[in-house]
Order: C-alpha cells, then sequence, then structure tokens
C-alpha cells in the first residue's frame, strides 16, 4: 500500500541508519512540527530491553533501524506520536474488533498510523486513499464500493474489514509476518521478486532486494508500535483526547443532498460528514440501495418525529447540486469519457476550446501538472452538459458576473435555480439570496421577484 506524501517524507527524513539527516521543519507538515518539550535521553540498551518485554506476535528485532525510526517518533516529531494519541479512541476499538474476528495479531492496529496517520479521508499520490490506503483495484478485489458519490477505502469500518481479509491472504501466501507488512506496502509481486532474486525468505536477508519505501516499513511500524506503548515512558502525553461520536444509522433508498438534510433536521453538517466519510461529495445517489446513514445519536429522536419532511428536502436539493457538481475542477459526474490522441500543434488551450472544457478540468482528468503533452499522448476528456454549455440552465442571452441592477430585483423565470441566479450577479451567492428573501428552502416558481441587493 502507498502512503500519503508527508509519510513518505517522513521516512525520508528519518533514515539516520542509512544517512545523517538534513531534513528542516519545512519538510513536515505544520500540524505536525515539533515541539520543544522534554524528550528523555534512553540509551540503546535501555530502549532494546524495553521493546523486547512487549509481547507482540509479529516478531521484528530491534535493531540501529528500529532505533532511528523510535528516535523519530519520541524525539524529533513528538506532536506527530501525540496527534495519534488523541485519534487512538476512534479508531482502534474498530480496528481490534475486527482483527480479533479475523485471528490476526492484535498489534497490527497500529499500521494505520504508518499508511494514513489515523486519516479516513487520507489519499495518497499514487490515489491510495483511506486509513489502510487501499489502492483501487486492490479494494476492488476486497468488496469495497467505488463509484462517483461513494468511496468505501473512507469508511472505517468497511475498510477495515477488507484491510483484514486482505492481511490474512497475504499471510497465507507468505506465511511470514515481516513479509506479510512488506507485502502490503509494495505488494506481493514486489516481495515475490525479492525472495527469487536473493533466494531466501527472511525480511533482513531479502531487505536490500525490496524497493527502498519497503525497507524502511517494517522498521517504521516496529517504532511506532514502541512509541504508542512506551509514550508515558517518553513524556509522551495527551490532555485532549478525541472520542467517538455516539450515532445511530438510519436506511436511505433516495437521494440525500447532505447540506439540506442537515438543514432540516439541525444536525450539524460537519458532524454528519464525520460520521459519514464514505460519502465523497455530500451527497447520495438516487439508487442508494439501502444507504446506512450515520446521524447523531442525539438526533434520532427529532429524525424519527420529522422523518418525511427531512428526506423531501434532502432530495428537494438534488438539482442544485448536481449544477454545482457538473461544475467542479476535474468532475465527471453526468457527463461521458472520450478519448483524445494529442496531434502536432495541439496545446491544452485548443484542446480545451474544440471540446468545450476547461483547461483545468484537463489537468485534473489527465493528472497535468503543468501545460506539458506530447503528440501522440492520449488524453481522457469527459463531454456533456453543465451550466457552461446547458441552455436549461444558463441561456446563452444572460451574463455572468454582471453588476446588480438599480431595481436590485430578479424574476425567477422557468428553471431558474438559485445557484443559476447567483452566478448572474456580480458578488451574489446562494445564501445572500436566501437571507434578503428570508427563503428557508431552494424552491423557486416562474414569477417570484427576488431581491438580489
Amino acid at each position: 500500500m502507498k502512503r500519503i506524501y508527508w509519510a513518505l517524507l517522513l521516512l525520508i527524513t528519518s533514515f539516520a541508519f542509512v544517512q545523517k539527516s538534513h531534513a528542516t521543519n519545512d519538510t513536515i507538515p505544520k500540524e505536525f512540527k515539533p515541539s520543544y518539550d522534554y524528550a528523555p535521553d534512553f540509551s540503546y540498551e535501555e530502549l532494546q530491553s524495553r521493546y523486547d518485554n512487549l509481547d507482540l506476535e509479529i516478531d521484528i528485532s530491534f535493531n540501529d533501524q528500529v532505533k532511528a525510526f523510535i528516535n523519530y517518533f519520541t524525539v524529533r516529531n513528538r506532536e506527530y506520536t501525540r496527534e495519534m494519541l488523541r485519534r487512538r479512541e476512534i479508531y482502534f476499538p474498530i480496528f481490534e474488533k475486527y482483527l480479533k474476528k479475523y485471528d490476526l495479531p492484535e498489534e497490527l492496529k497500529y499500521l494505520p498510523i504508518i499508511e494514513s496517520g489515523l486519516n479516513p479521508v487520507a489519499t495518497s499520490g499514487p490515489k491510495a486513499v483511506g486509513l489502510w490506503q487501499f489502492m483501487s483495484p486492490t479494494a476492488k478485489q476486497q468488496g469495497l464500493q467505488i463509484d462517483w458519490y461513494i468511496d468505501e477505502r473512507m469508511d472505517p469500518e468497511k475498510s477495515t474489514e477488507a484491510a483484514c481479509q486482505y492481511i490474512k491472504w497475504l499471510y497465507g501466501i507468505l506465511g511470514d509476518w515481516k513479509m506479510t507488512l512488506a507485502a502490503y506496502n509494495s505488494g506481493i509481486g514486489n516481495v515475490q521478486r525479492a525472495m527469487r532474486r536473493s533466494n531466501k525468505d527472511d525480511f533482513w536477508e531479502v531487505y536490500k532486494y525490496l524497493p527502498r519505501e519497503t525497507r524502511s516499513y517494517v522498521p517504521q511500524f516496529a517504532a511506532i508500535l514502541y512509541a504508542m506503548e512506551y509514550a508515558d515512558e517518553h513524556n509522551l502525553f495527551v490532555d485532549d483526547m478525541l472520542y467517538p461520536i455516539d450515532f445511530e444509522e438510519v436506511e436511505v433508498t433516495q437521494f440525500v443532498y447532505l447540506k439540506a438534510f442537515a438543514e432540516e433536521s439541525g444536525m450539524d453538517l460537519n458532524t454528519l460528514e464525520k460520521l459519514n466519510p464514505a460519502i465523497k461529495k455530500g451527497a447520495l445517489p438516487a439508487n442508494a440501495k439501502g444507504f446506512k446513514l450515520k446521524i447523531p445519536r442525539d438526533g434520532m429522536a427529532l429524525y424519527e418525529t420529522n422523518r418525511e419532511n427531512i428526506l423531501v428536502k434532502a432530495e428537494e436539493g438534488r438539482k442544485e447540486f448536481e449544477k454545482m457538481a457538473s461544475n467542479m475542477p476535474g468532475s465527471t459526474f453526468g457527463k461521458e469519457k472520450v478519448s483524445y490522441r494529442v496531434s502536432s500543434g495541439d496545446v491544452l488551450g485548443t484542446i480545451a476550446r474544440k471540446h468545450q472544457v476547461r483547461i483545468e478540468d484537463l489537468r485534473a482528468w489527465n493528472n497535468i501538472r503543468g501545460s506539458m503533452i506530447k503528440v501522440g499522448q492520449r488524453l481522457d476528456i469527459y463531454t456533456g452538459p453543465d451550466f457552461l454549455s446547458d441552455n436549461t440552465v444558463i441561456s446563452s442571452k444572460r451574463v455572468l458576473n454582471q453588476p446588480i441592477p438599480s431595481s436590485k430585483e430578479y424574476t425567477v423565470e422557468p428553471g431558474d435555480t438559485l445557484w443559476d441566479i447567483s452566478r448572474m450577479y456580480e458578488g451574489l451567492t446562494i445564501e445572500r439570496i436566501k437571507e434578503l428573501n428570508d427563503l428557508n428552502t431552494s424552491s423557486l416558481k416562474p414569477g417570484m421577484k427576488l431581491k438580489i441587493g
């Protein structure tokens, strides 16, 4: 599995046993920059003695590599370790439940710290996602749903069960926990190639044949395990521990716009999003097929009392959501994929105009950072109606971002939405229109007079 970018930096800067580090605080994300509190200094022998007292099923011997990473987690970046201590009560009970179910070593609960920093929506450069950093093909093989609306790699429960199934499969083939961890990081193919090249099956004997990142992966896992188990010995304490949000599940079989759902139910939108990280775009599709939506337990009584109205309002937001979704940078919502072969003389601007798409979308769809393209290169382009080209949304006669007229009024026309109207006038937003007109919903009727300034 690939890890998120900052975790890779963590590995590089931690390679003290290979070369002297020249890293600065600028290589570490702001939220995890070291603080200069007291860090006890222990000898190699003291660390080894303490490490050897851990009752571990995954037997990773203490050595210079492990010690170097222990130094990172307990001295050089103590704030990172503190943040993992803060988050553990949210996720460790989930990990422990499924590790027990699949009869796997309990210490594997520390693996997502290395993979994602206990962040359920973490996404790496290679597009690995979630607590367990699944790549899309592997996730789908484990039965996880991934589509425009839903990515179950970000669901803590479902991704954890899938990870346990995958790890158990890897161990069944390799029969060694260190090699299993290496395969989880780099893929079983890379590990088996290293075994063939070395003609060995022990991690430390095939070590030099593994990808560089994977060589660090196993000792790093051992080090964070130690740091979490012996945090108090290293003066690592947390005052503001995070805890799971109590929730209930409700079955949803229709389109739900979370923002509208939250407004009508009186629930906090941020809380809904935290409880349902697998909902990628803030909405559930009409064919949700019994999606289990998690809602705060303290909002369940009101939901049951007003369920019908809440779901009606949540569905009424569909048109507004779809218009916004179609215009998100890099969005493929409601569009068809075509393949375009770059010809001599092509630049992104001419290709974008030819297909009536935006340059920023071309870049996002094809992972292009600058403007460089090559003759013969295949580009994915998603075409289809959006509010820039669909006359039912904004007529070609209308002007976008025009000054608000002196009348400061607008007469609603057939097909208008609050989003359409807000785009027509400079500085106008949906929230401002609702405020000026005392609107509680997004429903509009032709002929309605709206204040816009």
